[in-house]
């Protein structure tokens, strides 16, 4: 079934009623808020079929089972929840590279105890300054060098890839921090080459994609992995109860986003930049279908993941290690070039 077109006004309409009448009565809530592109959207804005609206959900200390992606009148919502205990200040929200740019732009929704509402515009006004912004990007540098420097050499190959293929993304978002933009999940090389070009250095693009392995990909290769990624989504997400955070992002109501909005960045000539999530999808419907027993050695999934790694120049774990050794080598570079855009970024408060 897919997810029907509505604008800002009705999803912030639908996700508000579902923080009301659902997520106020959860033991320990204290407010909530809108993340993520919902949030600057202008009340008519379109919301396009392959986004949804990210609720953010303040809990004191014991989170609920995660809820993750689910439909509400024909609006398909992702609610998160946070400890309390992340929001403790606004330093320990402006060090943190993911949190800092969502709660700087959040729309508050519920702010129970009238902490989040003042809290949001100390960090708001403060997020700019130049302090926050190298504090915030070293937090994703270490993201990148301790992530692959734990790849889990024992586990199943796609275990293995899914610990690689996140942090050899981070690359991406050191980049973003720098630049004060949203370090987006699904679309972050999309919205790097855009950065990168507005500041005339995407000299080192093709880098970022080489040590991703799709620098060379044409958007037939793209389109074939697409199709067969499609056929081990759907057989994935028949997959009830999967016990992973991530269970909701390989379901019916999410085919909108991991499946057609991949196939939407290729129509626009994105073909590379979908691969990240390609392979993010590919490797999480395997380890469901792995955890439930429904993936013989032998399957069409298994193959067809062979294909794309292969196209990717992985095939082991030696391989991923040399992939890894790759990324630290380039990572000098991207710090340099953050610096770059930091220098020139006028929006950036020097304090």
């Amino acid at each position: 079934m897919g997810k029907m077109a509505v604008n800002a006004r009705q999803a912030k309409t639908v996700a508000s009623r579902w923080v009301n009448q659902t997520g106020a009565r959860l033991p320990g809530f204290r407010g909530a808020y809108f993340a993520g592109s919902v949030a600057s959207l202008s009340e008519g804005d379109v919301s396009p079929p392959w986004t949804d609206v990210d609720i953010m959900v303040v809990i004191d200390d014991d989170l609920p089972v995660k809820i993750g992606k689910m439909s509400d009148d024909g609006v398909l919502l992702d609610v998160t929840f946070l400890p309390q205990e992340l929001l403790r200040s606004p330093g320990a929200i402006l060090g943190h590279y993911h949190l800092a740019h969502s709660f700087a732009n959040a729309a508050i929704i519920a702010d129970r105890y009238g902490e989040l509402t003042p809290l949001q515009t100390v960090v708001a006004r403060e997020f700019a300054k130049r302090r926050w912004v190298d504090v915030r990007r070293l937090d994703a540098r270490i993201k990148v060098e301790v992530g692959l420097a734990s790849l889990p050499a024992e586990a199943p190959f796609h275990e293995q890839v899914l610990s690689w293929v996140f942090p050899t993304g981070v690359l991406t978002h050191i980049l973003l921090v720098a630049g004060l933009r949203n370090p987006t999940v699904r679309r972050r090389y999309e919205e790097t080459v855009h950065m990168l070009t507005a500041y005339q250095l995407d000299d080192i693009y093709e880098s970022l994609l080489e040590v991703l392995g799709c620098d060379r990909m044409t958007r037939d290769q793209v389109e074939r992995h697409l199709a067969a990624v499609s056929e081990a989504f759907d057989a994935a997400a028949k997959i009830v109860d999967a016990p992973f955070p991530f269970a909701s992002d390989i379901s019916e109501l999410a085919r909108p986003i991991a499946i057609d909005g991949s196939r939407e960045m290729i129509v626009r000539g994105l073909h590379r930049e979908a691969v990240f999530w390609i392979v993010v999808t590919w490797s999480r419907s395997l380890k469901i279908l792995d955890h439930a027993g429904a993936l013989p050695a032998n399957s069409p999934s298994r193959d067809g993941y062979r294909r794309l790694l292969g196209d990717l120049g992985l095939a082991s774990h030696a391989d991923l290690k040399r992939r890894s050794e790759q990324v630290l080598t380039l990572l000098p570079e991207v710090w340099n070039v953050a610096d770059e855009i930091i220098r020139a970024n006028p929006e950036i408060i020097r304090d």
